[in-house]
């Protein structure tokens, strides 16, 4: 086809605008000077949802170009593909474009995996040839478009209230975009024609969604986000009152709300799933996802020295709740130096971007920057820990990364003998994992759930590139057909019972296992970090879960990154280096209090508090031998503190929820 029949059919931006209710979902956008005689359809056809933007004739208009057109959108689950077919012949869509094929079938715009995956339907049943556009480039060009050409496409939302972000074209670039799908995908977009993909996680809509159906039984999404707004995740979630009192949090500074373990109070609680509201179920889904994928967001553009952060994705929706999440834990993490910046239309840039390259000369519409980043996945090799050799001492192991897996993660960095820098954390951890087991198969301990999970499956219900894309997989950005692209992701029942216990225990280990490894190569990453120590009950003497951390840090960190677990005090690694928390500078950390009291979500610097003083300290006396018998009494009470630590937080959640009762 000429390059004159192909300008004729480019989409004409001059004067857009959105009409109609300006706050209501996904408006109409007026283009006063696009033919209405040449209506054009664009589809993205995702993991779960088909996404179609198509122009359609309008009221009123002018400007020299006749009644102009709208931009209208619509959508539809994959799985009901037929009414997306008799959607486009009701609105007579079909050969719409003028186009045709050497076959003289009709040619479409189309993007995502789906594209490829659904070609010869679209062909065989109506007669459709898609016209398949790479996926990243469109939705950044959707972005773009929007960024560029909608007065008021971008705003914030916090706080309860929604206001508008003004964006210059000239100074929009550089900037993060976090697409929210099935999965996440994280862009750095530096120009109209550049981007990179950074990196992505498999936790994102699929996970949050598949979860929801088997935890409370909706049918819909938008019917878990309305469940979501009615609910308290509290009810579920062990915040930092629940284990230290508010005493304590005073003391430190720490609000008492303060998320420490989504799903926690479950591990403590004789419930079963039925006992659970659906409402309290999706609320605590909702905080536990989109807060991790604003700390995952956040995270990436420090690395990046990005302070703009757009956000998109058909898992937004729009949705109050999820939109206020995220823009409280950027903003907490950021210290207010960053925004979460919201678009409209977010679920539909994809196709929107396949609609603009309509009347597109020069080929593909954005150019790629090579990015090799992916997700792990099931079949990655098993990385080999890192130790550090005999010949290490005292002083050069410094600095690292300790990180400690309990209910919830704690992550420090550690710079010197009792001497830390900086404390991050995550609130999905051990007590995410093991509540949600509890949930979903009704295991009593860790070590059940562990052993289930070796008997199963995660691929069962995870959701794969290779079955969004087929079975050559994403190779354009390096995604493998086996990676996995949604834990959760392939759930289509809602009922629990049509899953095998063993696969679902296998996909909760596979799911934040890599999470709490991705999330610590990025903090690592960020303070330049290139040793890694883990401890923790929910890790430590649990060699799957060893495993599945220790790959998922090598593929992240390419093999830079030594990783070493700490069993117990004086651990011995594989490579016969002998670690003791006294020379690793963190005997004061093995006391319980110090783990109960600091290290804890909440972001805190300073020194690790010292021992209680005795009174012959105070005096002077015996400084050397109260000294000494210290070092001994931490250096033989270490394995028991670390055995008990997890008991005592429990025991004192017991206390803390008998007491609320009475």
């Amino acid at each position: 086809m000429g390059e004159e029949a192909m300008g004729r059919r480019a989409v004409d931006l001059s004067g857009a605008e959105i009409r109609g209710d300006v706050e209501g979902r996904n408006p109409p956008i007026f283009l006063p000077r696009q033919p209405a005689a040449s209506p054009l359809l664009a589809l993205d056809i995702g993991g779960t949802l088909i996404k179609l933007v198509y122009t359609a004739s309008c009221e009123g208009g002018g400007g020299g170009g006749g009644d102009g057109a709208e931009l209208r959108f619509a959508k539809f689950e994959r799985r009901r593909l037929q009414e997306c077919f008799d959607f486009i012949r009701a609105k007579g869509l079909l050969g719409c474009n003028g186009t045709r094929s050497t076959n003289e079938n009709v040619l479409l715009k189309a993007t995502g995996g789906g594209a490829y995956k659904f070609a010869d339907d679209f062909r065989e049943k109506v007669g459709v040839c898609l016209d398949k556009l790479d996926e990243m480039d469109s939705v950044v060009s959707g972005a773009n478009f929007l960024l560029q050409n909608i007065p008021g496409a971008a705003f914030t939302h916090m706080n309860g209230q929604r206001n508008p972000v003004d964006v210059s074209p000239n100074n929009l670039f550089p900037y993060l975009l976090v697409n929210i799908g099935s999965g996440v995908s994280i862009l750095k977009v530096t120009g109209n024609r550049k981007f990179e993909r950074v990196t992505g996680t498999h936790i994102g809509g699929g996970t949050m969604f598949g979860l929801a159906k088997l935890l409370t039984g909706c049918k819909s999404y938008d019917e878990f986000l309305q469940l979501s707004q009615k609910g308290d995740n509290f009810v579920l979630d062990l915040i930092v009152k629940d284990i230290c009192g508010e005493l304590v949090c005073q003391k430190q500074g720490l609000s008492t709300s303060t998320l420490a373990s989504s799903f926690g109070k479950v591990i403590t609680s004789k419930k079963r799933l039925t006992d659970y509201k659906p409402e309290d179920l999706a609320s605590t889904l909702l905080s536990a996802f989109t807060y991790n994928i604003a700390q995952i967001a956040f995270l990436v553009a420090s690395l990046l020295g990005l302070r703009r952060v757009f956000f998109g994705g058909s898992y937004i929706r729009g949705h109050k709740s999820t939109m206020e999440n995220i823009s409280f834990a950027i903003d907490f993490w950021s210290q207010s130096q960053m925004q979460a910046v919201f678009l409209r239309h977010e679920g539909y840039l994809g196709a929107l971007g396949a609609l603009m390259s309509y009347g597109d000369l020069r080929g593909e519409n954005l150019t790629l920057d090579e990015s090799k980043e992916e997700e792990p996945h099931h079949e990655s090799a098993a990385p080999v820990d890192g130790t550090p050799s005999d010949e290490e001492n005292d002083n050069n192991i410094f600095p690292y990364l300790l990180v400690n897996i309990g209910s919830g993660v704690s992550m420090i960095e550690v710079i010197g003998k009792g001497k830390f820098e900086r404390i991050i954390g995550s609130h999905l951890g051990g007590g995410t994992i093991l509540g949600l087991a509890r949930l979903l198969t009704g295991c009593s301990s860790y070590e059940e759930f562990l052993e289930l999970s070796q008997r199963g499956n995660n691929l069962s219900v995870d959701l794969t590139v290779g079955d969004i894309y087929g079975e050559e997989g994403y190779p354009k950005i390096g995604l493998p057909a086996s990676t996995t692209a949604a834990s959760f992701g392939k759930v289509n029942s809602s009922k629990l019972s049509d899953y095998k216990m063993e696969d679902l225990a296998a996909a909760l280990l596979n799911s934040f296992t890599y999470n709490i490894g991705q999330i610590a190569y990025f903090v690592a990453n960020l303070s330049g970090l290139k040793r890694i120590f883990f401890r923790g009950a929910y890790v430590c003497g649990h060699e799957k879960t060893m495993d599945k951390i220790s790959r998922s840090l090598k593929y992240w960190s390419k093999g830079e990154v030594e990783t070493t677990f700490l069993c117990h005090e004086g651990f011995l690694g594989t490579l016969g280096a002998f670690w003791s928390y006294e020379n690793m500078g963190i005997d004061s950390l093995a006391a319980h209090e110090v783990i109960r009291e600091v290290l804890l979500g909440a972001p805190y610097t300073g020194q690790f508090p010292s021992l209680p003083v005795t009174e012959q300290q105070e005096n002077g006396e015996n400084n050397s031998l109260e000294g000494e018998v210290k070092s001994l009494r931490h250096e033989n009470a270490s394995l028991k503190a670390e055995i008990e630590r997890l008991q005592r937080e429990n025991a004192e959640l017991r206390a803390n929820l008998g007491a609320a009762t009475l």
